[in-house]
């Protein structure tokens, strides 16, 4: 029996498909070269843009298709949209996900899955490591809470661990994956019953210790270079900076979304800090040499005037990203955007806002090859 999986997503979607490749191979399957030459198809699903979830329903509906002319396939859905079906008590969204998709012959959540078998790698350079999944920030414009759930972190033995085992099988490059990796260990240290609270972007927090996580890892002899994604801005500590200055092992390259530059949008993002914050935080960071910042922004949030996105267009030019992920505002279900506010802005104007901000930085950056 043959299995072909379609990733869809981001990173943490990339780590999870690995997971589930390691399950299938445990039961006996083998990799077809070609989803057409699989007995499986497992569909490994993202939420973050209702683009991303037309494209699954438009696979499905072909393969859906092709079992009515007779090829023998199985049809597997996994990942955030089985997630957040997962998780609606009522049933209600499950029963959608089968109306909308009756050709799929299993939703499978990624949490059955779980860590029982080592990951099968794509790479022989390169490996994704899962330090945490969910989150528990509830930025009013996404979704991921809700397919995910919330923040759960690893144990630091496990992915010591799992890297160990790594470089012992020759790959010295390693990129943890979390919604949001600085603040890994937080829940940790909740259960141990002796937090004391400190105040970061003007709200107490939980400190985290990825700062050690980190230390932990570039101590690792045969380890070369250390990536994480994605970071935020919460949690981003002046001991996670320490670290990243003193360690060479760790990439230097920062993923640091900012989502807008209107403080007011901001406000409404449930991004509890302003411009001024973000920009006095990245630029703690390029005070260490080789630095560079790459972000995502969000175009045509609800009410976003046009003078609002020119502060946006303000921020890009002063920050000089070398990449930016520029999506149009989607309208996800179950976020607070969704229940509150009116997705008021035109599609024309917000592809019009996608345009300035793709030339500005990532055009920019290509033609100066810069684009990172």
């Amino acid at each position: 029996m043959r299995y072909f999986i379609k990733t869809f997503g981001c990173a943490a979607n990339e780590a999870d498909s690995e997971r589930v490749a390691a399950y299938y191979e445990a039961r006996g399957y083998t990799r077809a070269k070609t989803m057409k030459s699989a007995d499986d198809v497992v569909i490994n699903t993202c939420m973050i843009r209702a683009s991303a979830e037309h494209r699954v329903y438009g696979l499905v509906h072909n393969l859906t298709e092709e079992k009515k002319k007779g090829r023998k396939v199985k049809i597997v859905v996994t990942g955030c949209m089985v997630g957040m079906a997962a998780r609606e008590k009522t049933g209600k969204l499950l029963s959608k996900l089968k109306e909308k998709m009756p050709g799929v012959d299993e939703f499978l959540p990624i949490e059955e899955v779980g860590f029982d078998f080592a990951p099968i790698r794509t790479s022989a350079h390169h490996a994704w490591v899962p330090i945490s999944n969910g989150c528990n920030n509830f930025c009013t414009f996404c979704v991921v809470p809700f397919t995910r759930g919330r923040e759960v972190s690893r144990s630091m033995e496990d992915i010591l661990g799992e890297i160990n085992g790594l470089v012992k099988n020759g790959i010295a490059h390693v990129t943890l994956v979390g919604q949001n990796v600085n603040s890994y260990g937080a829940d940790l240290e909740k259960k141990t019953g002796k937090v004391t609270y400190v105040k970061h972007l003007g709200r107490l927090r939980i400190p985290t210790i990825f700062p050690q996580l980190l230390e932990h890892i570039c101590a690792i002899e045969g380890v070369r270079l250390v990536d994480f994604i994605s970071s935020n801005p919460w949690d981003f500590s002046d001991d996670l900076i320490d670290v990243i200055r003193k360690n060479e092992k760790i990439s230097k390259r920062i993923h640091l979304p900012v989502q807008a530059g209107d403080n007011e949008v901001l406000k409404k993002m449930n991004r509890w800090y302003t411009r001024e914050e973000y920009m006095r935080l990245a630029g703690k960071l390029k005070e260490i040499p080789g630095v560079t910042i790459s972000t995502d922004i969000i175009v045509g949030f609800p009410g976003e005037t046009r003078e609002q996105f020119e502060q946006t267009v303000d921020l890009a030019k002063r920050m000089g990203f070398t990449k930016a992920y520029v999506a149009m505002y989607s309208d996800r279900p179950m976020t607070a955007a969704h229940k509150t506010m009116n997705d008021s802005v035109p599609f024309a104007e917000k592809k019009r806002r996608w345009k300035i901000l793709e030339e500005l930085i990532n055009q920019t950056n290509l033609k100066a090859g810069t684009y990172q």
